[in-house]
């Protein structure tokens, strides 16, 4: 038998109390508990247990202190009942309030039924939605050229500055330097969690990984070259799955080989970014990477191009940089004293020095990417409207 939708009950109005005994006799409700004031349900309603709340109101108006205290406790998709004649001009402001639907008594138990059915539904779907974290992917095909810095700064940045629940993914298996770049010194490492019993699931990837001061959860490449081999390609392809349902933004430090691990992350990334210098090298093996991915049918309009290390006095311009490889660079990181400093300390520089022009320039970059990461409440709203639409 499939599980019962665990409804809860707050409020009073005529006919609620029918209502109540009707539904605790369906084969597809489970009654938690009642509670006439909202207030004195605290307990019962929080612990992320419940699928929907039904609160009944006998005001004529919106009962937004009640559905504010409501959503206090719980993320539960809320239905509202009425017994007057006012519940459809409640419809616009239970929009606004993130509630699902409005009906007014009496009704067929059936009904009730279905809406409470319909609204637990499409609550996990937009749960599901939301927590879809967006895969940033730092590479570059030549080492030295600063993706650890420029990764351990945009998670840093995004952590603190944006508000982002951000995890730095250590995929440079053999000798990652996140961590070390942070300052911290992990227990635990991928190597670790792939290694461990046991299906992998948003608790489990919560005991594996270090949390940082600014917000930020790593995931530390391991500590022996050696246990890189049993990070294969399908357990990087469950971890970032299981990742985008805890985090806003997984940010992806590479190493610069097209190996399985980076092949899988390649097929979850939603924005690449490709590190360029003001190097010859660099440019020689930039370019084949981008022939690669060009094979690969990696998708250009996901790619942002970084130069890293600009400076002007070098013998090469970044203009004559596009130029020669038919691309357009959207952000340059310039050569900054300060972040080698930073990096000796295991700071991240665009949380030690914030009026560096690094920090400043990488913010810009963090606030291009951040807008991507959330869904759009008016695209909720639609969704929602849509749903009572076709009720």
């Amino acid at each position: 038998m499939k599980d019962k939708i665990r409804v809860f009950f707050t409020g009073d109005c005529d006919g609620f109390d029918a209502l109540r005994a009707s539904l605790a006799e369906s084969n597809e409700i489970a009654v938690v508990g009642t509670s006439e004031q909202v207030a004195a349900a605290a307990a019962p309603l929080a612990g992320g247990h419940l699928d929907c709340v039904v609160h009944a109101t006998r005001s004529s108006s919106f009962p937004a202190n009640d559905i504010a205290a409501v959503r206090e406790q719980t993320r539960a998709s809320v239905i509202l009942v009425a017994s007057g004649g006012e519940a459809a001009s409640m419809l616009e402001q239970a929009l606004e309030q993130d509630v699902a639907d409005v009906l007014l008594l009496p009704q067929l138990t059936h009904n009730v039924v279905f809406a409470i059915r319909k609204a637990s539904h499409a609550r996990r779907q937009l749960q599901v939605a939301a927590r879809r974290g967006r895969v940033i992917t730092v590479f570059s095909p030549k080492g030295g050229t600063g993706k650890t810095v420029v990764s351990t700064n945009l998670a840093a940045m995004l952590a603190k500055n944006e508000g982002r629940r951000t995890l730095l993914l250590d995929l440079d298996l053999q000798f990652g330097d996140a961590a070390i770049m942070l300052g911290l010194e992990p227990t635990k490492t991928i190597y670790d969690l792939v290694v461990a019993p046991g299906e992998l699931d948003t608790e489990k990837l919560a005991g594996y990984v270090t949390k940082h001061q600014c917000g930020v959860d790593v995931l530390a490449a391991p500590l022996r070259p050696e246990d890189a081999e049993l990070v294969v390609e399908s357990k990087v392809t469950a971890l970032i799955e299981v990742a985008r349902a805890s985090y806003d933004a997984i940010i992806v430090d590479t190493s610069p080989f097209f190996h399985g691990p980076m092949l899988a992350t390649l097929d979850r990334t939603d924005q690449l970014l490709v590190l360029c210098g003001l190097d010859v090298p660099t440019l020689k093996n930039v370019r084949l990477a981008l022939q690669t991915l060009e094979l690969l049918s990696f998708p250009a309009s996901r790619i942002h191009y970084v130069m890293n290390r600009a400076s002007a006095n070098v013998g090469l311009k970044t203009r004559e940089v596009e130029d020669g490889l038919k691309v357009k660079v959207g952000t340059e990181l310039p050569m900054d004293r300060t972040v080698q400093l930073c990096v000796n300390r295991g700071e991240p520089a665009v949380l030690a020095e914030p009026r560096s022009e690094f920090a400043r320039e990488l913010a810009t970059l963090a606030k291009q990417i951040a807008p991507k990461i959330e869904t759009s409440k008016q695209q909720l709203k639609t969704k929602k409207m849509l749903s009572f639409a076709r009720a």
